[in-house]
C-alpha cells in the first residue's frame, strides 16, 4: 500500500479526505494534511501551504494557488496539475472599504490607496481583473499595498506596489483610514470587529455575483490540486485518478447539507437550496473542458496585471493524461 501526502484546507468537501471515507486508487491511500495557505494559526499540520510545495516539494499531492501557479508554470516544468478545483470566490463578496474613504461606486477607486494579501494573490489578481473587464475601473491606477511577499519573485515594472510596514497589520489600517480598501479572501479580526468603519464596497455582493455568473456561466477558480512533476512520472495515473476521488469527496460533502443540523447556521440547508437553485447543480466542476473558458480569462488577467510575460495556454497547466476530461 502506497502513502500519498494531500496537504489541504479544512473545507466542508475535504472533511471526507480527512475522515478516510474517500474512494482510493487501488493499492494507493491518502494520508490528508491540514495545513492553511498563509499565517493562519490552529490548522493540525500548520501553515504556508503553498510555500511548502513550492519551496520544499513537502507535499505529494497539495492545494495550490492558481495565480502562482501559472507564473510558475510559465517558467518551468517542475510541478503539473490536474483540473480539479477545490476553492472559487467571486470577487464582489471580497472588497471592503473605510466608510470614510469617499468609495461609492467601483469608479471611486482610482488613485485610492487598496491593500492586499500580495499582489500575485489569486482573489487579488481576479478583483483587478474584473474591476476593469466589468467596472471600467483601470487597476495601473489604484495604489497598491501588500501584506505579505511574494510567493513566486515578480517585479512591479511600472505598477506602483507598496510593502506595508513590518508589525503592522493591512486590516487595522483599513480601519485606521490609512488604507481606503481592501481586497481578502478571509477579513481580518479587525475588518469584522469594526463594521461602523468598514462596509463592502458592493450593497448586494451576491446580486453582482449572479450577474457575473449569468454573463460568464462560471465561479472563478482560486486554486487547483498540483503534483510535482517527478511523481506524476512515476505514477502517470494519478492526475486522472485524483478527478474521480475529488469528485466522489464532493457528491460526499453536498450530503452533509440533507442533514439541517450539519452546520452552526441553521439555515444552511435552505442556503444549500438556493444555491443549487440559482447558479445550478454543481458550482465546482472538473475537468478540463468544464472550466477552459474560466482558465482562460484568468490567464488574462495575469498577462494584463505584468504577473506573466504572455498568456499560457489553458492545456499547458495540466498533464496530458487529463486533457480528454
Amino acid at each position: 500500500m502506497r502513502t500519498l501526502t494531500i496537504a489541504l484546507e479544512r473545507l466542508d468537501r475535504h472533511v471526507p479526505f480527512f475522515t478516510g471515507t474517500v474512494a482510493c486508487p487501488e493499492g494507493v491511500a491518502f494520508r490528508a494534511l491540514e495545513v492553511a495557505v498563509g499565517n493562519y494559526p490552529g490548522r493540525r499540520d500548520g501553515m504556508d501551504r503553498h510555500g511548502r510545495m513550492f519551496r520544499d516539494r513537502e507535499f505529494d499531492i497539495c492545494e495550490q494557488s492558481l495565480a502562482s501557479f501559472v507564473m510558475a508554470r510559465s517558467r518551468s516544468d517542475d510541478f503539473i496539475a490536474t483540473p480539479v478545483f477545490p476553492h472559487r470566490y467571486f470577487s464582489h463578496n471580497c472588497i471592503f472599504v473605510n466608510v470614510d474613504a469617499g468609495i461609492a461606486k467601483p469608479a471611486d477607486l482610482v488613485g485610492k490607496r487598496v491593500g492586499v494579501w500580495s499582489f500575485q494573490t489569486t482573489l487579488s489578481v481576479l478583483a483587478r481583473g474584473d474591476l476593469k473587464s466589468e467596472y471600467g475601473v483601470p487597476w495601473e491606477r489604484i495604489e497598491w499595498h501588500v501584506q505579505h511577499q511574494e510567493l513566486v519573485p515578480w517585479q512591479a515594472n511600472g505598477v506602483t506596489v507598496l510593502p506595508i510596514p513590518a508589525g503592522r497589520d493591512a486590516g487595522q489600517m483599513l480601519v485606521a483610514g490609512e488604507l481606503d480598501a481592501m481586497v481578502h479572501p478571509l477579513p481580518p479580526a479587525a475588518v469584522l470587529a469594526r463594521p461602523d468603519r468598514v462596509r463592502r464596497l458592493f450593497a448586494d455582493p451576491r446580486d453582482e455575483a449572479l450577474r457575473y455568473f449569468k454573463k460568464h456561466g462560471y465561479c472563478p477558480i482560486m486554486h487547483l490540486l498540483v503534483f510535482t512533476r517527478e511523481l506524476v512520472e512515476r505514477e502517470p495515473w494519478l492526475p486522472k485518478a485524483m478527478i474521480a476521488a475529488w469528485e466522489d469527496a464532493k457528491r460526499q460533502a453536498a450530503a452533509f447539507y440533507d442533514d439541517p443540523g450539519y452546520a452552526l447556521l441553521l439555515f444552511a440547508r435552505n442556503e444549500f437550496e438556493w444555491q443549487r437553485d440559482t447558479f445550478g447543480a454543481d458550482l465546482f466542476p472538473s475537468g478540463f473542458a468544464a472550466n477552459r473558458g474560466n482558465l482562460e480569462r484568468f490567464i488574462g488577467y495575469l498577462a494584463d496585471q505584468r504577473l506573466i510575460e504572455k498568456a499560457v495556454a489553458p492545456s499547458d497547466l495540466f498533464d496530458p493524461s487529463v486533457l480528454d476530461t
